[in-house]
């Protein structure tokens, strides 16, 4: 019980040492690699999570700076091209006429709640696609998913909404079946 008590304690004072070593350099080479400190102090944050999270695993590793800084360098990858596909989407709302507000219409109202009925993946890939109107490309990087999976979240989201009776007796009412 006393090995046990030790051990853990040894175990996280490694951890802190390292996050405490490994802190001031991993900001600074974010830095120079983002070009912003700010997001860079963030990121650092996040990767060093990452390190807490899999200390037993990472504690082990011959370089674990460099598995570090791999993971700063992925996370950072991932920040900037998901903050590019939000540009993009963003310029693109921009430029279209203010269509995606309607009124709420029974058939409205209908189609939101089935919306959010759906499983949460599901629904983010649906509304990107085709109320954001994102390319498959870009509601991968910004759900950071393959975009094989964007395809198969869409596809079963359209299927369940198609299946779904509340919007069958709308088509009826709205065909005048």
């Amino acid at each position: 019980m006393l090995l046990e008590g030790l051990r853990k304690e040894r175990h996280t004072y490694e951890l802190d040492a390292f996050c405490r070593d490994q802190y001031p350099r991993l900001v600074g080479f974010l830095s120079l690699y983002c070009g912003d400190a700010d997001v860079a102090e963030e990121l650092a944050q996040d990767a060093l999570m990452r390190v807490v999270r899999d200390w037993p695993r990472v504690q082990k590793m011959d370089t674990p700076e460099a598995w570090l800084h791999r993971v700063a360098l992925n996370l950072t990858n991932s920040f900037f091209r998901r903050r590019a596909a939000e540009a993009r989407a963003k310029e693109r709302l921009a430029s279209q006429p203010e269509t995606y507000i309607q009124p709420a219409t029974p058939e409205h109202l209908a189609v939101r709640e089935a919306v959010a009925a759906l499983p949460r993946r599901q629904k983010t890939a649906l509304v990107l696609r085709y109320f954001g109107a994102l390319f498959v490309r870009e509601t991968a990087q910004v759900m950071d998913c393959p975009e094989g999976t964007v395809k198969t979240l869409t596809h079963k989201a359209i299927r369940a909404l198609r299946d779904l009776q509340q919007l069958e007796e709308l088509r009826e009412v709205s065909d005048g079946t």
